[in-house]
């Protein structure tokens, strides 16, 4: 079974400069839990890779997080898919940890629960910062232009690692490409 690594904000639900603090403020981007469905379905194991400094800066606490992760897997349930594992960081920026994107721990993390390898498994993100985690572990990158994906788009021609990376206007559009290629090849953008 391949495995599929996703982001959380900006990626399955729309994101928040002020953070996401409660699952009242969890809203799915339209299509992104059938996305997951759809790719269990097809028999990936799909696991979610989490910066929520939001814990660490004192926003909401570890209960908020857990009722939002709850919406977020009744959602992807009722689409007929299901997470494998949701590893989040709940480190602030200056608490040197190994876990906080653009670190690859999260996808070490992910790969010792589910004893998987995440070499050339896909890490779909919207930041710069969820590519590079994803490159470091192996991965291929794939860019959403959901969340900040826009703004990142526009630096990944000077990146350089990451100038090749294939861009999807959102998750479901990947997800649509990606299960009906023919090579099912993560790389290829749309035509």
């Amino acid at each position: 079974m391949s495995l599929i690594i996703l982001d959380r904000d900006g990626v399955l639900n729309q994101d928040s400069d002020a953070y996401v603090k409660s699952a009242a403020e969890w809203i799915a981007i339209p299509g992104s839990a059938k996305a997951v469905g759809r790719l269990c379905q097809a028999g990936y194991q799909v696991a979610v890779a989490t910066n929520q400094s939001g814990l660490a800066r004192g926003y909401f606490h570890q209960d908020d997080l857990d009722a939002m992760h709850s919406k977020m897997n009744a959602l992807i349930e009722a689409e007929g898919g299901h997470l494998a594992h949701i590893a989040w960081c709940p480190h602030g920026p200056g608490d040197q940890c190994d876990c906080r994107k653009p670190l690859p721990g999260l996808i070490h993390q992910i790969e010792q629960v589910l004893g998987v390898s995440a070499q050339g498994a896909v890490m779909v993100g919207d930041s710069i910062r969820d590519l590079e985690a994803g490159t470091a572990a192996g991965c291929t990158p794939i860019l959403v232009r959901t969340g900040k994906g826009r703004g990142s788009e526009n630096k990944l021609a000077t990146h350089p690692t990451l100038a090749h990376t294939a861009v999807f206007d959102d998750l479901s559009s990947w997800v649509d490409q990606f299960l009906n290629s023919e090579n099912q090849n993560p790389i290829t953008g749309p035509d």
